[in-house]
């Protein structure tokens, strides 16, 4: 029987989703508290000095970064996509340690050797018993294929269903590794959604002063529209660099399901032999 992928609370990637955001939410808070806020109000009373003073360049710095980065927001936004990135380079660090596999021989074959479906049960044992004792093996998919070939092969005595058998859990395989990326899919959801809940927010804060802009007084209206017009630009920024980043992400995963095939096709099901007496006629994949 295969071993199942472990789950639960305290499984790695629990635990890499729960560090992930903490460590996003606490490094983007002392961003802001330290660098972000404290230098977007000195830009801010630099502007009003400048405006004072009757400066040309005053408005220019409305478009500094830290001007566009202050709120509420967008710091969340920023939250969000480090943690998604966390998520991201750990999904690629798994399927490096995956391609690791590819390297390794998990059926030992002597020059001219065939793989009979009566031994394709011992040698099923033997991958078996491999992943049983090296836990590095364990988790890895790549031993999954081997043995759904060997052991449909050694039920049926068919070389087609057993190619059949590695094609189904491939297919398995690129379930759970779509299944795995619905919280970033999620995120990369949520990014645009919190961009819009500032432009909500501004648009509204400005709305309500628009007593003050009647009298003359813009800065209110202004700082208002900022935020719902730099909150969306942050958003969507984000949400695109993340989009491309888990595209690159899914690329691989599709690859290493296809090289995982090719693995399983080269090196186990093109060795296996039926006798003709056992089925008419049957001869090498």
């Amino acid at each position: 029987m295969t071993p199942t992928k472990p789950r639960g609370i305290f499984t790695q990637g629990f635990i890499v989703q729960s560090v992930g955001l903490l460590i996003a939410v606490v490094g983007v808070w002392l961003l802001y508290s330290e660098y972000i806020r404290p230098r977007a109000q000195e830009v801010e009373i630099e502007r009003r000095i400048k405006e004072r003073s009757g400066a040309e360049d005053a408005q220019s710095s409305q478009r500094e970064f830290v001007i566009i980065l202050k709120d509420y927001e967008q710091q969340a936004c920023l939250t969000l996509m480090v943690w998604a990135s966390i998520l991201l380079v750990y999904k690629l660090w798994q399927v490096s340690r995956e391609q690791t596999m590819l390297g390794r021989q998990f059926v030992q074959l002597e020059s001219g050797q065939r793989i009979l479906p009566e031994a394709a049960l011992d040698y099923s044992k033997e991958v078996q018993s491999l992943v049983e004792s090296d836990r590095r093996v364990a988790t890895k998919m790549l031993p999954q294929f081997v043995l759904s070939a060997l052991q449909r092969f050694h039920a049926t005595h068919s070389i087609q269903d057993s190619a059949a058998a590695v094609q189904d859990r491939a297919q398995l395989a690129a379930d759970e590794l779509d299944s795995d990326l619905s919280l970033v899919r999620y995120i990369s959801w949520a990014i645009p959604s919190v961009g819009f809940i500032g432009t909500v927010r501004g648009i509204g804060d400005a709305l309500a002063q628009a007593d003050q802009a009647l009298q003359g007084d813009l800065s209110g209206v202004t700082n208002s529209l900022g935020l719902a017009f730099n909150s969306t630009l942050i958003a969507l920024v984000l949400s695109i660099v993340l989009m491309f980043v888990l595209h690159i992400l899914q690329s691989r995963q599709e690859h290493l399901i296809q090289d995982f095939q090719d693995y399983c096709r080269t090196k186990i099901v093109d060795f296996m032999k039926v006798p003709a007496a056992d089925d008419m006629g049957e001869t090498f994949v």
